[in-house]
């Protein structure tokens, strides 16, 4: 089946890493994500939908990398539990 996280899982965690969090945020994205990528397998002619998908991929990224610049452990568990590959970034 498909991962979703639940985002109570983070609240349990810390309490200041609260929703404005870069992991937080992450979260989220992934779980848009993922949404979006289910339902493009049904609709494959959406292509709002699809620009929709690229962007939050590219905003997904964005932290990501910030997150292995500034937290390189949390970084590695992050990807491990959503089960995220490492993108080499080009």
């Amino acid at each position: 089946g498909k991962k979703f996280i639940h985002l109570s899982y983070f609240s349990r965690k810390k309490k200041e890493e609260n929703r404005g969090s870069v992991e937080f945020q992450i979260v989220s994205f992934t779980n848009k994500i993922r949404r979006l990528t289910s339902h493009l397998e049904l609709y494959k002619k959406d292509y709002l939908s699809q620009r929709g998908l690229r962007k939050i991929l590219g905003k997904r990224q964005r932290l990501l990398s910030y997150l292995s610049k500034t937290n390189k452990i949390r970084y590695k568990e992050l990807i491990g539990e959503l089960d995220i590959r490492e993108s080499k970034n080009r």
